[in-house]
């Protein structure tokens, strides 16, 4: 039997300036990867969408970015690991808050943009994203691209790790995303990305840009909620794993 977290990045609203479409994306997702305030979200933001997930029976995970409201968190930025160490361990307890508040706890830590592609490929940058996750608490899971530096590190120190996986995205031949400073970044088709999304989890394997196959191991897959086609493609996703007898369920342990 195959099985699949669908999660979305969401919570990336800020001020009076309204970004995606959290409560009808919501529908159709398990798993919610809330923005921090850093790279995205306010307290008010963040206060309502823990509400909103929590009404819709969705498992809410943090998700820390680089201090780049401007840049929206997708500029790479030369951070030491002791500084990337203190940036998660106050996002996570800024969202914890709200999630505590609320009588819940929270699923899982998910790192945004940069500061995700950055922890990736450099092994102290993910060792000091894992141990801040341990240190706030060792039950939290941890999301990472699969194979990256970033599983590796919470295998290392003993988190539960989700290998994730990308729907709209395109791959390098070592397993990274193709930045999104390039052209052929993202999958534009939504038959091409819904039936890589399909294959990576029933095959484990996954075409690269460079025209040859990789091994992924997909836990959980991401769909993007702040395209102007988020939720057309977040029904047809669902649809499409439905049809082909795959269980959608929150990852746990």
């Amino acid at each position: 039997m195959y099985q699949i977290d669908l999660n979305c990045d969401l919570g990336e609203s800020f001020g009076v300036y309204k970004l995606g479409m959290d409560d009808e994306i919501l529908d159709f997702v398990t798993s919610a990867n809330i923005a921090c305030g850093f790279h995205a979200g306010d307290p008010s933001v963040m206060r309502k969408t823990v509400c909103l997930a929590l009404l819709k029976g969705v498992k809410i995970g943090a998700h820390p970015g680089l201090p780049d409201l401007m840049g929206f968190g997708r500029r790479n930025i030369s951070i030491s690991p002791q500084e990337a160490y203190d940036i998660v361990i106050y996002q996570i307890g800024a969202l914890y808050g709200f999630i505590k508040a609320e009588g819940e706890r929270m699923q899982h830590v998910k790192p945004h943009g940069a500061l995700y592609n950055m922890a990736a490929k450099n092994r102290e940058l993910a060792e000091a994203i894992a141990e801040a996750v341990f240190k706030i608490d060792p039950h939290l899971i941890l999301f990472g691209l699969a194979g990256s530096e970033l599983i590796h590190a919470g295998e290392k120190i003993g988190l539960q790790t989700a290998q994730e996986v990308f729907a709209d995205r395109t791959y390098q031949s070592d397993g990274s995303l193709t930045p999104r400073t390039h052209p052929d970044a993202l999958i534009h088709k939504n038959e091409l990305a819904l039936s890589q999304v399909v294959r990576m989890i029933k095959e484990g394997k996954v075409l690269t840009q460079e025209g040859a196959d990789i091994s992924v191991k997909a836990h959980t897959v991401c769909i993007h909620g702040d395209s102007p086609e988020a939720l057309t493609f977040a029904r047809q996703i669902r649809e499409t794993l439905e049809t082909s007898e795959i269980t959608i369920k929150a990852f746990s342990k």
